[in-house]
């Protein structure tokens, strides 16, 4: 999916526009990493796998599905505020909880935690890096995804591919996604490598093309996975591989695989009538917004410059987003006071800004698969929307 400060494309787009929303669609960023969930249910058919091997062509399928929402959606989220959060409770009809924390401004960071009835747990911290290059944007999203599968204790990771927006300057915004994965199971040692490649006019492949291989701890080939980031993934058990002739320029032998037929694995939604109208929103897109009672005041839902733009209240929510980002901006100035307060003269950094915020439903702490520094849910959120008290939220609206 589509993660990054928009504010850069609007740099380039139009200096008038940089605090405006007419670049936005009416959710938050929180909302569009929600939609990752998009395509649940492969991770629940990958639960019920004997086979780990197998269960990696369901968990590659699922990670190569998040993109198919991106490749009409030129509009930029919300920037979510710092303690803004997200809940998307779908037990009664999917079996899931689902719960997204923006947990830090500088730079800008969500965590996101998914548990599921149906045996799996799915976590991330999501920040970017993006670099302009003339006629496009490449935007790079940093941090590791996990999945973790109940009943055989199966630990997956990977990170995402690249996004490219196109036609930055002139002409009609257009989004590619290219790169390559490593889906990498702790537990076995499995791995699947993805590769996306990168649209060409002059390429005679299928355009957004994504194929890939998994393989076992000691490199043997055992399926086959090809498709489009934007349509369908089939994938294909292998029977027997061999070395073909030299590919590409570095003079290496291409692996030809010989394989069973072809099983489909993921197919994309087809998106609601009308939905061009709709900012190309799919069916679970348009329900991100729908106002639901009992959510923590922090959440998405309510957030007024959001909302008056849905209604198409354009000044007033351009109005209402400066007042937003201003007020975050006070609170913050006021952390760094107190923080600063709290320290003795010895410990001060001259031209350092310190700050000591602290998400309220994540833990800031070392990832003992990853080794990287971010937040995992500590737990208490949908104990606390039980008990119907929000007394530790931070007011941010």
């Amino acid at each position: 999916m589509l993660v990054l400060d928009y504010r850069t494309l609007c740099d380039y787009k139009s200096f008038s526009l940089i605090y405006r929303v007419n670049f936005n669609e009416p959710i938050s960023m929180l909302q569009r990493l929600s939609e990752d969930l998009e395509y649940h249910e492969l991770l629940d058919k990958a639960a019920k796998c004997h086979s780990s091997l197998e269960q990696m062509c369901y968990v590659a399928a699922f990670s190569v599905s998040s993109y198919s929402t991106t490749v009409h959606r030129t509009g930029k989220p919300f920037n979510p505020l710092l303690g803004e959060t997200f809940e998307l409770d779908r037990r009664r009809e999917s079996g899931y909880r689902s719960l997204c924390e923006q947990v830090s401004h500088h730079p800008p960071a969500a965590a996101h935690h998914v548990i599921s009835e149906r045996g799996w747990t799915l976590r991330q911290e999501i920040t970017v890096a993006s670099k302009f290059r003339g006629k496009y944007l490449s935007i790079m999203p940093l941090g590791t995804i996990h999945a973790i599968f109940e009943k055989s204790n199966n630990h997956y990771t990977w990170k995402k591919v690249t996004t490219t927006v196109h036609n930055i300057i002139v002409g009609k915004l257009w989004i590619d996604q290219s790169g390559e994965i490593d889906v990498v199971n702790h537990t076995t040692g499995d791995r699947c490598h993805l590769k996306f490649a990168p649209y060409s006019y002059f390429s005679r492949d299928v355009a957004r093309k994504v194929t890939g291989v998994v393989m076992d701890k000691d490199g043997k080939a055992h399926y086959v996975l090809s498709g489009t980031w934007d349509e369908k993934m089939e994938f294909s058990r292998v029977m027997q591989s061999s070395r073909g002739g030299e590919n590409g320029t570095e003079g290496k032998q291409k692996t030809v695989y010989q394989t069973l037929k072809a099983r489909e694995v993921w197919r994309r939604n087809p998106l609601p009538e009308g939905a061009e109208s709709m900012y190309y929103f799919t069916t679970l897109a348009l329900t991100l917004n729908e106002p639901e009672e009992g959510v923590a005041p922090t959440d998405s839902r309510l957030r007024p410059d959001q909302r008056l733009m849905e209604a198409g209240r354009w000044d007033e929510a351009n109005a209402e987003k400066q007042r937003l980002e201003e007020k975050q901006r006070s609170a913050r100035r006021e952390r760094e006071r107190e923080a600063a307060s709290q320290r003795t003269s010895s410990q001060t950094e001259e031209g350092v800004s310190h700050d000591n915020y602290q998400a309220r439903w994540f833990e800031h702490c070392e990832d003992r698969v990853s080794g990287e520094q971010v937040h995992i849910y500590k737990g208490g959120y949908w104990e606390t929307k039980d008990r119907g008290n929000w007394e530790g939220c931070p007011d941010i609206f």
